[in-house]
C-alpha cells in the first residue's frame, strides 16, 4: 500500500518517515524546486524559514521535554537537529542549511519514500496526510476550506533579520549568558544610557512597516518588535530586551536594556537578532536597528519579514491523532493544523505518521496520555469544549499537576518531566 504525504516541512517529513519505518511505500509530494512559498527560498526539506533555534534542551522546560518525549518515538529531526547544532547557551539551534540537508539526505536515501516534486491542487483519494505548512494556497486550500465547513483562519508572524559577525563592534558588544548559565554562546549588545534606549525606541515605533494585507490579527508568539514597542516603552525591556541577569564588562553594571544575537551557523558568520520579529521596510530596519550599540555598521545578511500564516479550527474538526472527523482517512498535522513551533510541527507529523500506520493495520491510533507534553498538546488542539482556539505550542500550563504538591518552579517542571517520560515509557 502506497500512503501519501504532501509537504516536505517538519511536520511532513516525520510523518512520511514514521510510516516508511513502519513498512509503508510513501509518495511525499513537496513542490519546491517548481514553486516557492513567499517565506522558503531553499532547496532541501525541512527549511527553516524564521528562528534557528528549537528552544531549550534541558528536560525539565516544556521544550526539552517534547523533544525527549519525540526521541523515544523514533523521531527524524531531533537526532539530526542535535548532531547538526550551533552553540546556543541551553537552547537547541542549528546551522539551517546542514540541518536541511541532512534531513534531506535521510528521506531520499530511505528506500520506501519516493518523493515527487509537483504542487499538489487537489487532496488525493486514499490515506493522505496534509503536512502543507501555515502558508497553504490555491487548489490545495480551497479543497481544505471545503472539508473544514468554512474559511481558515488566519495570522500573521514574521521573521527576524540576519546579520553578519564581522560586522559586529565589539569594543561595544561583548559575548555572555544570562546570570553567567552555560557557555557564553550569545553576543550582547548593552543600552547602558536610557537617552540611547529612548532614541532607539522613538525611531522604531515611528519607523515605517511594509504594506500587509488581509491582516486578522498578529500571533502573540511571534510579536513584530515594533508592535511590542507600540504596548508601552517599557514593554521591550520586559521581552527581548531585557537586562536582567548582565553586567556590562565596559560599565561594570546592568544595562539599561540589552539586544542579543545568536548563532545562525556552526562557523558563527551570522547571527540572529533574537526577538526582533519584524515587518519595518528593509531600509527602515537598517535605519533602525543600526541605532542598536554596537551593531551601528552592521551588515544585514537578511531582513526580517512578515507573512501570512493560516490553521484550521482544529478543536471542531480534528481527532487526537490528526485525522478528521468527517473522514479519517485525511490528516492535517503541523501549523496547519493549529500547532505552533518548529518541534511541535515535528511532533503532530510523528503521531499522524504513527497513528496511520496503525491504522491501516487495524490497531488503534496512538493517544497518549495528557501527562506527556506532546500528549496535552494533542489533547488541547482536539478539545471540542476549546472556543476562539489559537495556535498552541508546548508549554508546562497544559500539564495536569503532580499529585504531590512540590515547591520551587524548577522543581515541579522536573517532577512533570518525569513523570511524563515514565508514562510515555511505559506506553511503549
Amino acid at each position: 500500500m502506497v500512503v501519501s504525504v504532501i509537504g516536505g516541512g517538519f511536520a511532513g517529513v516525520e510523518a512520511a518517515w514514521a510510516l516508511a519505518e513502519s513498512g509503508f511505500h510513501v509518495t511525499l509530494f513537496e513542490q519546491k524546486p517548481v514553486k516557492f512559498s513567499p517565506a522558503h527560498s531553499y532547496n532541501g526539506l525541512c527549511e527553516l524559514v524564521c528562528s534557528n533555534s528549537f528552544k531549550a534542551s534541558r528536560i525539565n522546560s516544556a521544550a526539552g521535554l517534547l523533544k525527549a518525549e519525540m526521541k523515544l518515538l523514533g523521531s527524524l529531526t531531533v537526532p539530526i537537529a542535535e548532531a547538526n547544532s550551533v552553540p546556543a547557551g541551553g537552547a537547541l539551534a542549528v546551522d539551517r542549511n546542514a540541518f536541511s540537508d541532512a534531513v534531506t539526505e535521510k528521506i531520499t536515501s530511505h528506500p520506501l519514500i519516493t518523493i515527487v516534486n509537483e504542487e499538489i491542487t487537489e487532496i488525493p483519494d486514499g490515506n493522505v496526510i496534509i503536512a502543507t505548512g501555515p502558508l497553504t494556497d490555491g487548489g490545495l486550500a480551497d479543497s481544505i476550506k471545503r472539508l473544514s465547513d468554512g474559511e481558515p483562519l488566519h495570522f500573521f508572524d514574521a521573521a527576524a533579520p540576519i546579520v553578519t559577525a564581522e560586522s559586529i563592534d565589539f569594543t561595544t558588544a561583548f559575548f555572555g549568558a544570562r546570570y553567567g548559565r552555560g557557555e557564553p554562546d550569545y553576543i550582547n549588545c548593552p543600552f547602558n544610557e536610557k537617552v540611547d534606549y529612548e532614541r532607539f525606541y522613538n525611531a522604531l515605533i515611528t519607523a515605517e512597516s511594509a504594506p500587509k494585507h488581509e491582516i486578522d490579527r498578529v500571533y502573540e508568539g511571534c510579536m513584530p518588535i515594533e508592535v511590542l514597542a507600540k504596548r508601552g516603552f517599557d514593554a521591550p525591556r520586559f521581552g527581548p530586551l531585557k537586562p536582567v541577569g548582565f553586567t556590562d564588562p565596559v560599565s561594570g553594571r546592568r544595562p539599561f536594556a540589552l539586544v542579543q544575537l545568536r548563532k545562525e551557523t556552526r562557523e558563527g558568520r551570522l547571527y540572529n537578532i533574537v526577538g526582533f520579529q519584524t515587518n519595518l521596510k528593509f531600509g527602515e530596519q537598517e535605519r533602525v536597528f543600526r541605532l542598536i550599540p554596537g551593531l551601528q555598521n552592521a551588515e544585514f545578511a537578511r531582513y526580517g519579514v512578515m507573512h501570512r500564516n493560516s490553521f484550521i479550527n482544529s478543536p471542531k474538526l480534528l481527532n487526537p491523532d490528526f485525522s478528521l472527523r468527517v473522514n479519517n482517512n485525511i490528516y492535517i498535522s503541523g501549523q496547519l493544523s493549529g500547532v505552533e513551533g518548529y518541534m511541535e510541527s515535528a511532533a503532530s507529523g510523528l503521531i499522524a505518521g504513527i497513528s496511520l500506520a496503525r491504522k491501516v493495520k487495524n490497531k488503534p491510533p496512538l493517544i497518549l496520555p495528557k501527562t506527556t507534553m506532546t500528549g496535552a498538546l494533542t489533547a488541547y488542539i482536539s478539545d471540542e469544549s476549546v472556543k476562539n482556539f489559537e495556535p498552541m505550542g508546548a508549554n508546562m500550563g497544559i500539564l495536569p499537576s503532580v499529585n504531590e504538591p512540590v515547591k520551587g518552579k524548577q522543581e515541579r517542571y522536573q517532577a512533570l518531566a518525569d513523570r511524563a517520560i515514565a508514562d510515555l515509557e511505559r506506553i511503549l
